[in-house]
Formats: structure tokens, sequence, C-alpha cells
């Protein structure tokens, strides 16, 4: 028995609009909803990639390369001048000037190169050093360009014009001995006289530095730690001490009766494993009751300066005295804490992420709506 075709039903006009209409509803929403999807992807993408970057430890300072100048005491361009009894561990050199004058009675136990290849060299370092230094970010701002009575945690530090050691000032590594510490001096850096830099929580000299926009002076007596890249002179006032070394690219380095001291950085040994048997015997344990007393809460408001090392050569050099110390954790440390006297460079990334949180909701909100419709 075949099957009876149904009968041709006439289609109105208006049904054809009706279904035509439906049908690009239907497109229209189908097309916001993956523009929807496509913008919630893009901002999900953007703030998992702003969170990556935040949390990359590519902020924290990197410890700078000296190439050739690495084993040098004194670098300088035009003269080394010495007066007394200065003792240099490490080599001197001199370009593209010729004068080296004081010793002795000064002496230096590496060589001394002045206007030869390997002294060129050893500028040409400094030189390139010294602009690694003056490029590191992010940075934290010294108030004032002042660094004495402070309590640094690793980073970097930057004055727009002059930077003063008035103090003590302590660089304090967290425990980090690879830590490292840059001071960007925007034209001088000055220290008071006895001033000091006091080292602790393996915080070491090789991975602090110094760059200085113009010239150096250190006031007599000051214990000093960290490589000084100055782009002009660096004078060392009378018995003042460096742990680190003196770098002047165009000037003269000018000595009267110091130390300094080429550091080697250290490595902090390998964690070992040690396993121990031992047999204990039953023991019979009498406990007597005894009174306690009430937790007493101490709160302290200074901290005596130079709890750490400080660095010193043979002659005066002083270390800290008592007075308040104030703790400034830099922007992009690892560490946390009161901000202290200083303000932060600043970086775009915080307005990228807000915007990318923004667009983020809003798709969010957009995708959840079509969705329901649906």
């Amino acid at each position: 028995m075949g099957t009876v075709p149904a009968p041709n039903r006439p289609v109105s006009f208006l049904g054809v609009l009706s279904r035509l209409g439906t049908g690009l509803r239907d497109r229209r929403s189908s097309i916001t909803f993956r523009r929807a999807t496509s913008v919630f992807t893009l901002g999900f993408v953007s703030v998992m990639t702003v969170i990556g970057f935040t949390s990359s430890p590519a902020f924290g300072a990197a410890a700078i390369n000296l190439g050739n100048a690495t084993p040098d005491a004194v670098v300088a361009g035009t003269t080394i001048t010495n007066t007394g009894n200065s003792v240099l561990t490490g080599d001197m050199s001199l370009s593209p000037g010729t004068s080296i004058t004081g010793f002795p009675p000064g002496t230096a136990s590496g060589t001394t190169n002045a206007a030869n290849a390997t002294s060129l060299a050893a500028q040409t370092s400094a030189t390139a050093a010294y602009g690694v230094a003056a490029g590191e970010t992010p940075f934290t701002t010294l108030a004032g360009g002042l660094v004495g009575g402070l309590t640094l945690s690793p980073g970097v530090y930057t004055a727009s014009s002059a930077m003063q050691l008035t103090g003590p000032v302590t660089l304090n590594a967290g425990g980090d001995a690879s830590a490292v510490f840059i001071f960007q001096a925007g034209s001088t850096l000055t220290t008071a006289s006895a001033a000091s830099v006091v080292l602790e929580g393996g915080a070491q000299a090789c991975n602090v530095y110094w760059q200085v926009g113009s010239s150096a002076t250190l006031g007599s007596t000051t214990s000093f730690v960290g490589t000084i890249l100055a782009l002009a002179s660096v004078t060392l006032n009378t018995g003042a001490s460096v742990d680190g070394r003196v770098f002047a690219q165009t000037g003269a380095v000018t000595l009267d009766d110091n130390v300094i001291t080429v550091p080697t950085c250290s490595v902090a040994p390998a964690p070992t494993t040690t396993t121990t048997t031992t047999t204990t015997k039953p023991t019979t344990t009498t406990t007597t009751p005894t009174k306690t007393k009430p937790p007493v809460t101490t709160v302290a408001t200074k901290k005596p300066g130079g709890t750490g090392t400080t660095h010193s050569g043979g002659k005066g050099g002083a270390g800290s005295t008592p007075g308040s110390s104030t703790t400034i954790i830099p922007k992009g440390a690892p560490a946390t804490g009161e901000g202290g006297m200083a303000g932060s460079g600043s970086s775009p990334l915080g307005l990228i992420g807000l915007g990318a949180i923004v667009v983020f909701a809003g798709a969010t909100s957009v995708a959840i709506r079509l969705r329901r419709r649906h």
C-alpha cells in the first residue's frame, strides 16, 4: 500500500518573513555569543599574563658583570695619586692616563697597568658596568638622597641628584647570599666622617654596587662596602676603607692612607642529610607544678646600630653607633615590610592588570547572560 503525499499547503508572505526574522535573530545571537566567548578568553589570558610577569624573579636586581675589571682594586681615567701607607689588595689600572704616584709608600698586591692593552680592557669593562648599573629597574627612590640610618633589603635604590651616607646603613640580604644591592646617584656620592655600610643576613660586598653620576668622596675613617662606579673621579679621605673597588671613568682616583680590598663571593654550601640511629630506654619523668607568669609585651622603638658585620680596612674603620633605624623594602624585593621613607618607581603593569581584570569581568557577565537565553 503506497504513501499518500501530503497536499501542498499555501505559505503566506508573512510566514516567510517571520521565519527569516527568526533565523537572523538566531544567527546574530550565535555571532554575539562567539564574540563574547573570544573577549572572555582574551581577558583571562591577559590576567594570567600580568600575574606571571609580576611574580617573575626578573624584578629583583641582578649581579653586574665587571669583566676585565674584576681583579682591579682601582681603575682610573687620568691619574692615580696616593699619600701615606695605602694598602690595595688587587690590581691597579689607568687608562688613558699614564701618571701613577705614591706607590711606594703605598702598596698593591696585584699588577699595575697604565696606558696599555690591559688597562684599556679594564676601563672598557668598568664603563660598561656603569651603564648596566645606571639602567637597572624597577627602583626605590630615597627621600632626599639620604642613606644613613636605614636598613635596606635587596634591590635598586636611586636619588635623582646627590646621594649622602650620613651614618651607618645596614644592608640585609634576608639569608640570601646572592642578594644584590644597587645604588644610583644622579650626581655626587658623599659620606660623612666615620660613616659605615654594615652587612647582615648573608649580604656580601661583591654584590653591592654604587653608580655615581659625577664624583664620589668618602669622608675620613669611613668604612665603605661595594664597588664604586663613578663617571668622573673618586676621592678617599684619610683612613677611609673600602671592601670593594674604586672605579673612575674620566677622572682621577685620589687616596690618602686608605685600605681597598677586592671582595670575593662565597658560595653557600649545599645542604647535607645526616641519618642518625639512636636507641631510647624508657624513662620515668616526675613533673613538678610551676607558677606561670603572665606574658609581657615589649615594644622596641629604636634599634642599636652595628648589629651586623662592619667591613673595615686597616685604619680607623668605624662601626655604627646606636640610633634610630628605618627599614625599607624596595619595589620588586622578595620580602615585604614597612615602606619607610622611600617612594617607588612607576610601572605600567599595574594599569595593564587593572584593565585586564575589567575586560575579564565584563566578558564573563555578557557570556553568562547569553548562555541563559539559550
